[in-house]
């Protein structure tokens, strides 16, 4: 009769609805930057790649997603 020293892990409700919301927020962005499509489309191809690799990436920090992760694993809301 051995007694497992290791410890039982319990996981997080935390991470499968961070997960969730982070796919319903790329959801949302990817929709309201392709309702800008028109707008952008009748642009130069040149300025249409700068807007759409700036777009691309701000959403990084427009949506909360540092701080959605971090609560993911911490429980707390605060950033890194």
């Amino acid at each position: 009769m051995s007694i497992d020293p290791r410890p039982t892990y319990k996981p997080s409700w935390r991470k499968p609805v961070g997960m969730f919301v982070i796919l319903g927020l790329i959801a949302l962005w990817a929709v309201l930057i392709g309702s800008l499509s028109g707008l952008i489309g009748g642009l130069p191809m040149i300025v249409q790649v700068v807007v759409y690799v700036f777009l691309g990436l701000i959403w990084i920090w427009v949506l909360p997603l540092k701080r959605l992760l971090a609560w993911m694993e911490t429980g707390r809301w605060r950033g890194f």
